[in-house]
Formats: structure tokens, sequence, C-alpha cells
């Protein structure tokens, strides 16, 4: 019984800890309302903050446990949950929960979501006109939720018709709603407002709705009618005379005066929109229909007067002259002179009727006709119309067309090389008409060719002519001018020039040859010498000297460009074969050297096979090698008392059969060559045999017999070796010197 009392009393203690707790804690929500509204696109900020807790956790959550989509920002007892833009996925009711120790308290805030950024606008299907019908649409874009919308149009302060939109939304989406209404405008409704309320209510309670009023004023528009002309000082005149026209029409707004002309075609010209035409100096052909038109934006109305202008006598001339020669792409102006006619009328054609292809201009009395730039579209035979009045006049000039814009073009088939042959090009570009072309080609005073093309049967279009010649040149003909003489002889025609001419001087090239190089002071040397190797070309232009080095594999690696190569100190590998070239335009001549850099022996090798201490009756091999280029003679001695004794060696290899104690002492091996020489020697030790022992015992008979073999092979393959070595060497001695 008692420990169930404790139990009881220690439960009631946590229970009465966590009321107390509870109790001291208060959650503040901000904005303090069970429900916000927030427009899309803004920003909201809740704000959740707890007093009485010296460090709550705090955080936010949906009652759905939807994503907050938001940003959630602690400092210390305050916690705010930002949604910025606010958007759909942000229409939630939020959690903010606060934990104190064993404490949890929860306060909740809902989020309504709605769209209604923009006032409403107003368009009318066409312009109000008075007895016609137009429709006004009133249209709220981008509203949400629309089914709390409602829309009114009023003219003036008479409504005209209301509509709201009940029907539930079928997803969460902006929408645009409209209210259309039709209606015929009178006189009386000019300078009414048409207003368009939108109205949403997106409160729950007595709060007010929002609104959006837009107003736009009602232009109403009465079309032209009463169009009159008056004429002074009358619709008859004479060349010379004045007319003044005034035109009148009513209309709402004012209408807008246009006078034009009517043409032949039955088109309308143009002339003013002034309400008054002032016509002065009138011609013949100014005489005609003149139209007066009244419009506005609903409408237009016409009144049409006619006016009749007698001629007077006049003259004409046409210049440069009867006929004009000119060079396509040149600018051509033929200018069309009127006197005794106060309002000429102007017009140009061909005999033949073909379009102008040119660009027209008048001036008072005087009409041009500019063919600019002039082409084959151009060669005809031109007239100028003339009407003054009642009275008609033509006059003719003829437009011939040559081409001869540039000087000839000289072209070589390749350099000038001295007894090569060469094919020389004159070619006259361009040219109209080419039948009438000639072209001579002279070599100083002397003429090599010419041709006329007078059997060319000439069209329209400009042709290149050319005259070609193959001759060897030589090296006399170094500093001739080769001269091209181009002429196009049209005596009918007058123009200049009639003749081009261009001119080249010949340079003959002449290919590299008698190329030589100097070795100094030999082609073969002692490693560390210096060593210049000159070469020399003759040519015309002088030979460029290229030196390279043949690679292995025959290719050749560039190396200098002078005309001497040197090394100052050489080694070993600079041994090879050095190419000189002389190259110009005309060819390349190439001339080669094998240089050879000798080296005196060095890295000698003497050893003794097994070893330089043996016993009595071992078999001995002493071997040199030394691996210089070139190969080097190996000499083996045996130091005497009288002096050495030279050992009978094969392959640098000399073999002791049964060693015996005076075969014991000095060994030298020498190796030298050309360069010079160089000596190494050891000392074989022999040791002799105890008398007691068994010489011939089984285990060293094996042994003796596995070393006779193993040194036999070596000897052979040391000896084999040396051969292979000197087959693919050579003697300094017995070589051949280089000759250059």
């Amino acid at each position: 019984m008692p420990k169930k009392m404790f139990v009881i009393f220690g439960v009631s203690n946590i229970l009465w800890m966590v009321f107390v707790v509870s109790q001291a804690i208060k959650v503040d929500m901000f904005p303090d309302e069970s429900k916000i509204f927030a427009q899309i696109g803004d920003s909201v900020s809740l704000t959740c903050s707890a007093t009485g807790c010296e460090s709550p956790s705090l955080s936010w959550r949906t009652q759905m446990d939807s994503p907050l989509n938001g940003k959630v920002r602690n400092e210390g007892t305050t916690s705010t949950l930002i949604m910025d833009p606010v958007s759909f996925k942000d229409e939630h009711q939020y959690l903010c929960t606060v934990i104190c120790g064993a404490a949890k308290l929860e306060k909740a805030i809902q989020v309504e979501i709605y769209s209604f950024s923009k006032g409403p606008e107003i368009h009318l299907s066409s312009p109000a006109e008075v007895g016609k019908p137009v429709t006004v649409t009133c249209s709220v874009p981008d509203v949400y939720p629309f089914e709390r919308l409602e829309i009114e149009l009023l003219k003036g302060n008479h409504p005209m018709k209301v509509q709201d939109f009940l029907e539930p939304s079928e997803k969460k989406a902006q929408e645009t709603k409209s209210l259309d209404v039709t209606f015929s405008p009178t006189d009386e409704d000019i300078g009414t407002a048409l207003v368009c309320q939108a109205t949403l209510h997106i409160y729950d309670d007595d709060s007010p709705p929002k609104v959006r009023k837009t107003t736009k004023e009602l232009e109403v528009y009465i079309s032209p009618k009463d169009t009159a002309i008056s004429v002074n000082p009358s619709t008859r005149l004479q060349e010379g005379d004045s007319v003044t026209m005034t035109c009148t029409s009513a209309g709402l707004p004012a209408p807008r005066i246009l006078w034009s002309k009517k043409l032949d075609n039955g088109n309308r010209q143009l002339l003013s929109e002034n309400a008054t035409l002032t016509l002065i100096s009138m011609r013949a052909e100014d005489s005609g229909i003149y139209v007066c038109e009244g419009n506005n934006p609903v409408g237009k109305d016409r009144k049409e007067v006619k006016l009749t202008v007698q001629e007077k006598m006049f003259t004409v001339e046409i210049s440069p002259g009867p006929q004009i020669a000119a060079q396509v792409g040149d600018s051509v102006v033929l200018t069309c002179d009127v006197r005794d006619c106060e309002s000429p009328s102007f017009s140009w054609r061909t005999q033949i009727d073909s379009p102008l292809n040119g660009k027209v201009r008048r001036e008072g009395s005087k009409s041009t006709l500019t063919l600019s730039p002039v082409s084959f579209e151009n060669e005809h035979f031109y007239l100028c119309t003339v009407i003054c009045g009642q009275k008609k006049l033509e006059k003719g000039i003829q437009v011939e067309l040559y081409s001869f814009p540039s000087d000839p073009e000289i072209e070589m088939s390749g350099p000038l090389v001295n007894g090569n042959p060469v094919t020389v090009s004159c070619k006259v570009p361009n040219v109209y008409p080419s039948d009438r072309l000639e072209i001579e080609l002279f070599k100083g005073e002397s003429i090599m060719m010419n041709k006329i093309f007078l059997e060319d049967v000439s069209k329209k279009a400009l042709e290149t002519k050319s005259l070609e010649m193959t001759f060897i040149p030589t090296v006399e003909d170094t500093g001739n001018v080769l001269v091209c003489l181009a002429q196009l002889p049209i005596d009918e025609m007058e123009f200049e020039p009639k003749q081009r001419q261009s001119t080249q001087i010949l340079y003959v090239n002449v290919a590299p040859r008698d190329t030589t190089i100097l070795v100094s002071p030999s082609s073969t040397l002692e490693e560390g010498s210096s060593v210049n190797m000159t070469c020399s070309s003759n040519g015309l232009p002088a030979p460029k000297i290229l030196w390279s080095r043949q690679l292995s594999n025959g290719d050749l690696q560039p190396i200098s460009e002078n005309a001497t190569l040197s090394f100052m100190s050489t080694k070993m590998e600079d041994s090879g074969i050095y190419v000189c070239e002389g190259i110009n335009q005309a060819g390349i001549s190439r001339k080669e050297v094998n240089l050879i850099i000798q080296v005196a022996p060095k890295d000698i090798q003497l050893t003794a096979f097994p070893s330089e201490r043996v016993k009595e009756g071992d078999t001995v091999i002493i071997s040199c090698i030394c691996g210089n280029v070139p190969p080097t003679l190996i000499i083996l001695k045996k130091k005497a008392e009288t002096g050495y004794i030279v050992l009978k060696s094969t392959g640098g290899a000399y073999t002791i059969h049964r060693a015996q104690l005076e075969d014991a002492g000095v060994y030298q091996c020498e190796s030298k060559n050309e360069v010079g020489s160089q000596l190494r020697s050891l000392t074989l030790d022999v040791k002799g045999r105890e008398s007691n022992k068994d010489y011939f015992s089984p285990e060293f008979l094996v042994l003796y017999c596995a070393s006779a073999l193993i040194l036999t092979a070596i000897g052979m393959i040391i000896y084999f070796a040396r051969k292979a070595n000197m087959t693919g060497s050579y003697s300094l001695v017995e070589a051949q010197r280089t000759k250059v």
C-alpha cells in the first residue's frame, strides 16, 4: 500500500510540474489573427514567439504536413516563417509548435491566397458611332478566386450590367473574367464616361471587399456628310492662271480634308491635306478632275470638281547632242529643255519602248534622265516627249556603250628561270565591244605577238580577252621590259582613251648550282676539336643557304640558315652526314659531307676468369674489352724480367690451360688507335697444390669439366662479339678521307 501511494504521489508531482510549466509558457502569433489574406506575388511573414521559457524549441508545419515552401529564421524565443513570393502552394493552415522541456504548445493561423493586382480594362469592339451598335467589354485580368468576383458596368451614373461568377473554379489558377454589353450610342452619349467596377469579396466577416475601378470617356463619332467645294475664280482657266478651291465637310470629330487629282489610270494623286487648295501658273496638263474628301475614324464623304486649262506654243532641245558614247558603269545625264511653255509635261521612253532603267527628275522647264550606272540595258535611242496644253513634241538621242576601264594585266605562268619555257599572258578585262579589240605584246622594242579579235562574235556582255605566248627566257633578258598594248579603235564613237598599256620589267632567275662545301681543318677530327663547314652556291637571285643533318631514317633536320656551320668543341655524337642546300625561286642544289669525330681509347675492362687467384692446374681466361668508336687495337702482354711479352690473343682474350706457377705475374692490356692509347694491368696469383690431396677426386673432376666448358663458351662469346664489332666498324687509318 505505501508503494502505491508513493507512485501516485510521484506521478501527481510530475503532472503538477507539467501543468505549472504549461501555465507559465505563452505562445503569441503575429499577425494576431486566426486567418490572413495574402496576394499572389507579395511577401508574407508569420512570427511566432514564446514567453515564459528561456530556451524554447520552435518549429513550423502545415496542418496537412505539406512542404513549407518558405524560409524559417529562429532568433532566441522567436521564429519567423517568410513566404516570398506568395503562391498557390502557400495556401494552408500553419502551426507553430513550441516545446519547453516536457511541455508542448501549438498555435495556428490560416493563410488564404487571392489575386487582384490589376484594375479592370475597358475595350470597345469598334469606334462608337451614333446609331450603330457597339460592344463594350470590361475585363479583370489575373483574378483569384473568381467565384467571389463581381463586375459592374456603368454609363455615367446609370448601371448597364452587373455580373458575378459564382461557379466554383476547377483548379487553383489566375483567370481573366469579363463582362460584355452591346448598345447603340446617341448624341446624348457624347462626353459620357464608361465606368467598370470590379469587387472581390475575399473576407468572410463584415470587412470591406477589395474594389478596383477604371473610367474611360466615351468618344462618339458622326460620319462626314454635306461635303461641298467652292472654286475661285472659275473652273475654266488659261495657262499661267491661278485657282483657289475650298472644301468643307460636317462630322464628329471634325473631318480631315484631303485634296487629290484623278489620274488617267483611275488612281488618285494626293495633292494637299488643307481645306484650301491653291494652284498657280496653271498648265494644260493641270486640267482634270479634282476630288475633295472629308474623313474621320468612322467614315468618309467626297466631292469632285473639273478644271479645264487651255495651252500655248513651245520648243524642245535635248542635250548633250544627238549621240553620246558612255562607258559601262559610268553615269550619264540626258537633259530635255522646253522653252515658251510655262507648264510643260515631260515623259521619257525608248524607241522600242523598253524599260528606261533610269531616274527621271523634273527641274522647272527641264527634265533629266539619269542613267547610273550605265549598263547594257541602257544602249537605246531615247525620246523625250513634251506636252504643252494640247500640243506634243519629241526629241531623240542615241546612247552608245563601250567598256575599256582598266589597263591590261600581264601574268606569268611561273617564275622566270633561265632556260625554262614560260607562258606570258596579257589580259584585257571587262572590254566591250570585244570584236574591235587589238592586243600587241612587245619585249623591249621588238614585237613578240599581236592578236585582233575581229572574228569573235560580239555579244552584249563584258568580256576578258587575252593573248598568250610561250618563250624561253635567258639571263640577257634581265632588265628588259615587257609591254602589253591594247587598242579599242571605234572611230564613230568619241571617247578617251582608245588605247591602254601595261609594262613589266623582266627578272630572270638562275637555279642554284655549283654548290660546294669547304671543311676546315678536316672532316675527320679528334673529339674536342673545332671545325667550320662553309657552303656556297651560285644562282640568281643569290640562293639562300640551309644546313641540315641527315637522321637515321633518312629525313633531314634543319640546323642553320647561315653559310658557315661551326662546332667549337666536337663530340663523338656530332659525327654524321651534314647536308647543305642552296635554295631560290628557281630550284634547289644540294651537297653533303660526312663528319667523323674520333675518340681516344677509354673505359678498358681487363678481367681474369674465373678469378685473379687460381690454383695450379686451373684454366684461366684473361680478356680485354674496349667499346670505342672507331675500334681500337687490343694487345695483351705479360711482364717478364726483360720487359713485356706479347701474348697471342684472339678477340682480346688469352686462355691459360692448366695454369702453372710460372703463369703467375702481371698481365697488361694496351688499347690504341690513331688518336691515342690506354693501359690496364692485373696480377694473376697461381697457388701450388698439396701432395697429400687427391686432386682427381670425383667431385673435383666434375667441377673441372664444368669450368672448362664454361670458360670455352665465354671465350667463344667474346671472340664472336669482338669479331662482330670489328665487322660493323671502320678504321680511321684505312678510311679514305672525304673529298668535298
